[in-house]
């Protein structure tokens, strides 16, 4: 019985003993299983933190680029592998809504790209777009709508690849307005041409002019021993020789290059001084004139003479414009740092067309025009330092602002 009571004694000490051993076992594997969850939870905390940086990075990053994208002073656009419109800048936008014929800014995504042109140009941007996106080649294509000119240009855009071949995944189109450019280049054009008529006028017109001289001093010998029947055609012959002698007037003032002489004048006066012959041409044509003189214009720095010379062509332009009834008006005004003279007409007005060439030589409106007074106009403020420009609408009359330097 001892004997039994005994291993009874010894089995239950081995059991706690081996349970103790379990619950250590446990206890340890538990706790290492705690500390590698701890450490797992550790890392992936440490990566959704990372991850998070990188997205605020990559946020940030983006918009600094649409931020540089809408600082660009050019309109930018990029379309997908299909050509369709994926994302505009400011720029674009603004060119899209006062001057491209895309119907509406909204309208811009998800539209093929060939929106930014005239149908007739489609065809081109899109053979442009084409060759970007298949080939990878950068082309150029110029663009015109209406009185407006753009430069576009295509450039590929690839996947990001460390591999050395680069999957073209769209394009971009980069449109620039290049109308002022065009128009200076058509302002470099005229100045070359009024240069070669100075030139001719230099060179021709004291070599016709003394003969014309001479031919009319004896017309008017002729006439005094002619018959009375005879006198409308002297009449004719000396008016047209007298319009030959202003067209070479007309040469000479364009001749000039030379510097003007200039001294302190006011601009009031020399209106005043031509306020007669203008209100005499104005009372045969049964028209009348109208005068607005700012108070304060200060003197400028002037050559009268010249400056008479663009007054009174702008105002027989305007006269000439005009019906009977019609009003003339001459105004002075201060505009920021400049003194306007504005000579405005009630005629017909112009169309955009004819308004573009005013100021090309031998360009006129008019059936017995010359088509040089006002390039002699342009040429004489121009050596004043100033500028003369043109605001006209049919059915509204027209308005020349001569701007002078303070």
């Amino acid at each position: 019985m001892d004997r039994i009571l005994q291993n009874e004694s010894t089995y239950s000490a081995t059991y706690m003993i081996l349970t103790a051993l379990g619950y250590t076992a446990g206890a340890i594997v538990a706790g290492s299983l705690s500390l590698l969850w701890l450490e797992r939870m550790k890392h992936y905390r440490g990566l959704e933190q990372h991850l998070s940086e990188v997205h605020h990075r990559y946020i940030a990053e983006t918009e600094k680029l649409h931020q540089i994208l809408n600082a660009v002073p050019l309109s930018i656009a990029t379309v997908d592998k299909q050509g369709t419109v994926m994302f505009v800048n400011e720029m674009m936008e603004q060119t899209a809504r006062e001057q491209l014929p895309c119907t509406s800014t909204p309208d811009l995504i998800g539209q093929p790209a060939s929106q930014f042109v005239e149908q007739g140009q489609a065809d081109k941007m899109d053979k442009s777009i084409r060759r970007a996106i298949v080939h990878g080649e950068i082309s150029g294509l110029t663009v015109r709508y209406g009185a407006y000119v753009f430069q576009s240009r295509t450039v590929p855009i690839y996947a990001f690849s460390t591999e050395s071949a680069r999957e073209v995944t769209g394009a971009m189109l980069i449109i620039q307005d290049i109308t002022e450019l065009e128009m200076l280049r058509s302002e470099l054009d005229n100045v070359d041409r009024l240069s070669l008529v100075g030139q001719m006028a230099a060179s021709i017109t004291h070599e016709v002019r003394n003969p014309m001289a001479v031919v009319r001093g004896f017309l008017q010998l002729m006439q005094e021993k002619s018959p009375d029947s005879l006198d409308h055609y002297y009449r004719i012959v000396l008016e047209e020789l007298d319009r030959a002698n202003s067209i070479i007037n007309d040469f000479l003032s364009l001749a000039q290059n030379r510097i003007a002489e200039k001294e302190e004048s006011q601009l009031h006066d020399i209106i005043h001084e031509l306020s007669p012959l203008l209100w005499a041409d104005a009372n045969l044509r049964g028209q009348s004139i109208e005068l607005m003189l700012a108070h304060n214009v200060p003197k400028l720095h002037l050559n009268s003479k010249e400056i008479k010379q663009v007054v009174l062509n702008l105002a027989r332009n305007g006269m000439e414009a005009m019906n009977e009834k019609g009003v003339l008006t001459l105004e002075t005004r201060i505009v920021d740092d400049k003194v306007e003279l504005c000579v405005r007409d009630t005629g017909p007005g112009l169309p955009r067309v004819k308004k573009e060439k005013l100021f090309e030589p031998f360009y006129t409106t008019k059936a017995k025009g010359t088509g040089l007074g006002l390039s002699m106009c342009l040429s004489i403020v121009e050596r004043h330092n100033g500028t003369i420009t043109v605001e006209s609408e049919e059915g509204q009359g027209t308005t020349f602002k001569v701007a002078f330097e303070r």
